[in-house]
């Protein structure tokens, strides 16, 4: 029997009439989404199945543009749906989610292994010279293709039946990770009864972690968690065994002693599988396949580039580490632990810098970091500016809203912030598109960052810590990624780029972390409106490479992790879940980075990028789109020092934004690299921004 249409009453059955197609997110409900995801599903199918069965010669128009043009109703719900389960989550959308990704993943299969489509987009391949395509047309035919050929367009018929069995069972494993590994960020809160235990902490922080406390109807405190191994409180806690207990829970988060959240059987079934979707497509391993996707093109480049940059972060993690052990040893005579490194790293960063958090943290108020410094800095590189608009309500209260405008007053995008953790919203920061930019639908886009600060006591300002500025700056390069692109086809548009490409654009914004300017304009006293004293100013920024060894090498543990796991056939993954430990120590030791005073940024029990899907043996993409970033920075940096503008050369930001930011994936993006450099990324930068030049 056809799916029955969509019920008109349903909210999703139009398009939305807010501003650029914003969506009303009050309006929907795990019933309505259900309904309207079934009929976009069914009807998006029905498109591809007229594509398909065309009888006419195969031109751009009923082929590629017919294709682009399809999936109106499901492209309106989905980022609903997936807004919706990352950022409220609960039980109703949690089963939501495991109901959907097989779907999808079976509604990606039907596209993929459609031979009559195939058919018809090779056609166009064989005439494009007659057809006369322009390069954003050529581009995205061939990009369609090469999607079609790492998907498994060439297997045959059983082999096809086996692929899709296979890509069920993994969507529906990494949908099940996650949701485990949301359900151990909360599971591994700490509660807290005296509040001497929380000793360091101030009057504001004691008094939110209180609140969250009782949010949970517990009496005390509670501490949550990021996702990452490192919790931002280690650095503040006195108590050694507060600290201990922290890591603690933090490390163990899905490995078993919680039933509930228990990771690892998910962990080996993943592996498994992937490696068999990758010789069935026949890639040597996952590692491969994925490569075969991005600007790496091979896990051996892969290899090679962590295999050179973990031996010198190795050693600067070491020195790093004997200097800590060192100075605690001077006032107290218990051991150095892992718990103790960030405590004592701010120490050492106090007496080497005089830069103190708690001194810090009254000049880095979230609204002042956003209006000030984050928008503040895109307006000086970009011209544009940006206006809130309250009265567009979202999902919740504290969700907020920007209409970004252009120096000629017309409207780019909307950008929408959601920036504090709440019970079942994933752990993390991202970026995602709420409408996708496109010239051939007429859309603007509509996009969003999410972090997870801790909310603050009633009444109380939003203080952050450096890092917490920095995952701001970071999110909000994804977002102008997205805001600026001009491509005419949805498929290509924004971050739709390769995965280790697409942190290309968000490291370089970070660069504004580091400008004498942007931090003087942002970071005020939340009282008083003081701008931060120079002295302090000077002392932060004077940092450079402080702290790298651990951060370089916290980073290339997970990405070694994520690569060693991926590499496997599935012959190899250990049968039993109490080996998931087992193979992680065992390769971080064969790559010299088994360093117990720094663990893995993530342990694969909570590795959700790895396991959760999405940057499954892709982790890597940071550092190596980090090449791109620190080369671009120093160009910024010359550019800006010609005009004397510190960098805020609005120029320089024109020619980032008209060759690369705008580009989205209309080309290939490593020529957009070089349209706007001049020439392919050099690695010294890199080299010297994380301290490994000289290492």
């Amino acid at each position: 029997m056809a799916p029955m249409p969509l019920n008109p009453e349903n909210p999703f059955a139009r398009p939305s009439t807010r501003p650029l197609e914003l969506p009303d997110f009050t309006a929907a409900t795990v019933e309505n989404l259900r309904e309207a995801l079934a009929a976009g599903l069914a009807e998006q199918r029905r498109e591809w199945a007229a594509i398909a069965a065309d009888g006419d010669i195969a031109t751009v128009e009923n082929t590629l543009l017919a294709l682009e043009r399809s999936g109106e109703l499901l492209d309106r719900v989905l980022p609903v749906a997936f807004t919706l389960m990352e950022s409220v989550g609960g039980d109703d959308f949690d089963a939501l989610e495991a109901e959907l990704m097989p779907q999808l993943s079976a509604h990606s299969d039907a596209l993929h292994l459609d031979a009559g489509i195939h058919a018809r987009l090779q056609s166009l391949q064989r005439g494009k010279d007659l057809l006369s395509l322009d390069d954003e047309t050529a581009w995205l035919l061939s990009e369609y293709l090469r999607h079609y050929r790492q998907s498994g367009i060439g297997l045959s018929e059983a082999d096809q039946t086996i692929l899709r069995d296979l890509n069920a069972r993994i969507s529906t494993a990494e949908t099940s990770f996650s949701q485990r590994a949301t359900k151990a960020l909360e599971n591994a809160t700490v509660y807290v009864e005296d509040a001497a235990d929380l000793a360091g902490l101030d009057e504001e922080t004691v008094e939110s972690l209180a609140q969250a406390a009782r949010e949970r109807g517990r009496e005390g405190f509670a501490i949550t968690f990021l996702s990452p191994t490192q919790q931002p409180l280690l650095t503040r806690l006195e108590n050694p065994a507060t600290r201990a207990r922290l890591l603690d829970q933090s490390l163990t988060r899905g490995d078993g002693h919680d039933p509930e959240s228990d990771t690892r059987a998910l962990i080996l079934e993943l592996a498994r599988l992937r490696a068999e979707r990758a010789a069935l497509l026949g890639y040597e391993n996952h590692a491969a396949a994925v490569a075969d996707e991005g600007t790496a093109k091979s896990s051996q480049a892969i290899a090679e580039r962590l295999a050179a940059l973990a031996p010198p972060a190795a050693r600067n993690a070491r020195r790093e580490g004997e200097q800590l052990a060192a100075l605690k040893a001077e006032s107290d005579t218990a051991a150095f632990t892992p718990a103790d490194w960030y405590h004592w790293s701010d120490k050492l960063r106090k007496r080497l810098f005089s830069v103190d958090d708690e001194v810090l943290r009254p000049y880095l108020e979230l609204d002042s970091v956003l209006t000030n410094g984050v928008f503040w800095a895109a307006g000086a590189l970009f011209g544009i500016r940006f206006v809130e608009r309250p009265e567009l309500v979202s999902y919740a209260p504290e969700v907020r809203v920007w209409e970004v405008v252009e120096e000629d007053g017309s409207t780019l995008a909307l950008f929408v912030g959601d920036y504090y953790a709440r019970k079942g919203k994933r752990g993390g920061a991202w970026m995602h598109n709420l409408v996708d930019q496109s010239h051939l639908l007429g859309r603007k886009p509509v996009v969003m960052n999410n972090l997870n600060i801790t909310r603050p006591a009633v009444g109380e300002p939003t203080l952050l810590t450096w890092d917490e500025v920095t995952t701001c700056f970071h999110e909000f390069g994804h977002a102008l990624h997205g805001m600026f692109s001009s491509v005419t086809y949805p498929a290509l548009s924004g971050t739709d780029v390769p995965r280790d490409f697409v942190e290309f654009p968000s490291q370089v914004n970070e660069m504004w972390m580091a400008n004498r300017a942007v931090v003087a304009n942002f970071a005020r006293h939340h009282v008083t409106g003081e701008p931060i004293p120079a002295d302090l100013l000077d002392k932060l920024l004077s940092q450079g490479t402080y702290g790298q060894g651990f951060s370089t090498s916290e980073y290339l543990a997970a990405a070694l992790i994520d690569q060693a796991w991926h590499r496997l056939r599935a012959e190899d993954v250990p049968a039993a879940v109490d080996d998931v430990a087992t193979f992680e120590a065992q390769a971080l030791a064969d790559a010299g980075m088994r360093y117990e005073f720094v663990p893995p940024r993530y342990r694969s029990t909570y590795f959700n990028h790895a396991f959760g899907g999405g940057y499954d043996a892709n982790y890597y993409s940071y550092i190596w789109s980090e090449v791109l970033d620190a080369d671009t920075v120093e160009w910024f940096k010359a550019e800006g020092a010609q005009d004397g503008d510190g960098w805020l050369n609005r120029t320089a930001g024109q020619h980032f934004r008209d060759e690369l930011l705008s580009r989205g994936n209309s080309r290939d993006p490593l020529q957009s690299f070089r349209a706007f450099r001049g020439r392919d990324a050099e690695i010294a930068p890199l080299l010297k921004r994380r301290g490994l030049d000289s290492a």
